[in-house]
């Protein structure tokens, strides 16, 4: 039977963070995570407590994030991620180490996972049908994100929507939605009490912190989805709730500038992109209160148009 991570408790969580490395499943790829941080430990357990161990020596990728080695790790300690030894990132203060260890697994996937076709774009499910949720920093799609997996969605990932290059569906990752600033307070009062983990200030991003992916999201991740609707919102203060349908042409522009590896694919991420345009919905949504757009996108989902 399956392990979870939840089923380690505390000491063995941070036995194999320190010793031999959490081999964490999530979605098609296995992380063999090392740490040493009390706070990568506790992100981990109140995370991904949901999801399941991995028994294979095998692993896609290994990561470590640690302290800096020398007078960097203690005097104002600072910390950093390795990738195979190597470090993609700069040194980050101490408590920002868990928030470095879930930018630190997107990169290992955005990097590397090239038999996808990779968007940077929100990707949730409801009754079979997909919502893809391509969006700029600030545009609100995290939030949104959150908003719908709370509602009863089920995430497939907050920030890279992997398309399986043969047949063209949408695998899930289910991993933490990542929120900042003012998301935070507007998606913790939705939350229920435990899903928000510790926050982690003044990073580059500003306040980031992470929403506990739902139990379901988690137990379907291996569960392909057919996208439905494309949604580019943007979230504006004060502002009326508004629909348009978006130029496909434009539409097509913008998917392919938000592809990891979409240039790297050539052809072939032409034709999947090519394919959700043409299978697709496509939709401006711009809004400021979460409780109009989320009865909006429950009907476009349902019947096509919000």
């Amino acid at each position: 039977m399956t392990r979870r991570v939840g089923e380690l408790g505390a000491a063995a969580l941070r036995q194999a963070l320190a010793g031999p490395g959490l081999r964490l499943r999530t979605g098609p790829f296995v992380y063999c995570l090392r740490s040493r941080l009390e706070g990568v430990a506790e992100g981990l357990a109140a995370m991904y407590a949901d999801f399941p161990l991995s028994d294979s020596p095998l692993a896609d990728f290994h990561l470590t994030v640690d302290r800096m080695p020398g007078l960097r790790g203690h005097w104002r300690p600072q910390v950093n991620a390795w990738l195979d030894g190597f470090a993609p990132f700069v040194p980050l203060p101490l408590e920002h180490g868990y928030a470095l260890l879930e930018w630190a697994m997107n990169f290992c996937v955005a990097g590397c996972a090239h038999h996808y076709l990779m968007l940077h774009a929100a990707c949730l499910e409801r009754d079979g049908r997909a919502l893809i949720l391509p969006g700029a920093p600030g545009s609100g799609k995290s939030t949104l994100t959150a908003a719908l997996m709370l509602a009863g969605w089920r995430l497939l990932s907050d920030e890279i929507t992997l398309i399986d290059r043969d047949s063209g569906a949408l695998l899930g990752l289910g991993r933490p939605v990542s929120l900042k600033n003012a998301s935070l307070d507007v998606i913790r009062e939705r939350a229920p009490a435990g899903r928000m983990g510790r926050v982690a200030h003044d990073t580059h991003k500003g306040s980031v912190g992470h929403l506990r992916p739902s139990a379901d999201s988690v137990a379907q991740v291996d569960r392909a989805a057919r996208a439905a609707q494309i949604v580019f919102p943007r979230w504006s203060a004060g502002a009326a709730t508004e629909w348009r349908e978006h130029d496909r042409a434009e539409a097509f522009e913008i998917l392919a500038r938000n592809g990891f590896n979409y240039s790297l694919l050539g052809r072939l991420g032409f034709e999947l992109v090519e394919g959700l345009i043409e299978t697709c919905g496509a939709w401006h949504l711009r809004y400021s209160e979460l409780d109009e757009a989320l009865p909006a996108l429950e009907r476009l989902l349902q019947e096509g148009r919000p």
